[in-house]
């Protein structure tokens, strides 16, 4: 059962709406609604879920060979940080549902009408910057641990590399650990920021400052949350990003449920 918490703590900022504490109860029941929308509007498979899946494709491709393979790897799990701006549609199709509205894939259009449109483009172009910064972050780490190798020339070689030298676990260990601060700056960011910038018309400032007070006011839940994500979209990249097409539009729906739980309305 999630909690307000009290009004004069440090979480119940004046520039910012009181957050509550949430247990695993609250994740499973925001999946199960996740869920139902899910199951409500299955047409937006044939846009919103399909987007995803060829960004991942076309990614894939443009890393499989050259100087580039070895930002395969980043590339693709790098494609989760930007899983928040993926979802914008969605976060609008379930409210719409939420307001007892008839709801089609049409619908995700309307997040273009926003007020907030602006802070949402905002906070966009910083997850990019984000992104980007991973990439650098990712191509640094493969030159410190396997810059001395020869570079491969095929994806069989590069795995080869990797699971066949102390290079390449060095880069595995020390790849992702960077890869979960920059997942968890993410979360920590965008938990609940872009879900309320739909509902409510505020500043970048306060969306960011509520989602780093939702995430610290429940760092077990959150931390069990990130990895229910970081599972699924695992799951939807096999085959070929294809389950993507799933996967996406179940975690959008679901994020904004969980969003409900963490953040007082209005």
């Amino acid at each position: 059962m999630a909690n307000v918490l009290a009004p004069k703590s440090w979480l119940a900022s004046h520039d910012g709406p009181v957050v509550r504490t949430i247990s695993l109860s609250d994740l499973r029941d925001a999946l199960l609604r996740g869920y139902r929308d899910f199951a409500a509007t299955p047409t937006q498979i044939l846009f919103l879920g399909i987007i995803y899946p060829l960004i991942g494709l076309i990614a894939a491709r443009a890393a499989s060979g050259g100087a580039l393979l070895p930002l395969l790897y980043p590339m693709v799990a790098g494609l989760s940080l930007m899983g928040p701006v993926a979802a914008l549609g969605i976060y609008e199709l379930s409210r719409r549902l939420e307001q007892g509205r008839e709801v089609s894939w049409f619908n995700a259009f309307d997040v273009l009408r926003s007020p907030s449109l602006g802070t949402i483009v905002s906070l966009g172009l910083m997850l990019c910057i984000i992104f980007l910064a991973w990439l650098f972050a990712a191509q640094m780490v493969y030159r410190m641990t396997m810059g001395s190798l020869p570079m491969p020339v095929s994806l069989v070689a590069f795995g080869q590399q990797i699971l066949s030298t102390p290079e390449g676990r060095n880069l595995i260990l020390l790849g992702n650990a960077v890869g979960f601060l920059f997942a968890l700056l993410v979360l920590t960011l965008t938990v609940v920021s872009f879900p309320m910038l739909l509902e409510r018309n505020v500043s970048l400032r306060v969306a960011v400052h509520t989602s780093v007070r939702a995430v610290m006011a429940n760092p077990g839940a959150m931390a069990v949350w990130g990895l229910i994500v970081a599972a699924l979209l695992l799951l939807g990249c096999l085959p070929l990003f294809v389950g993507l097409a799933v996967v996406m539009p179940l975690l959008g729906h679901a994020t904004w449920h969980l969003y409900r739980k963490v953040v007082v309305q209005p």
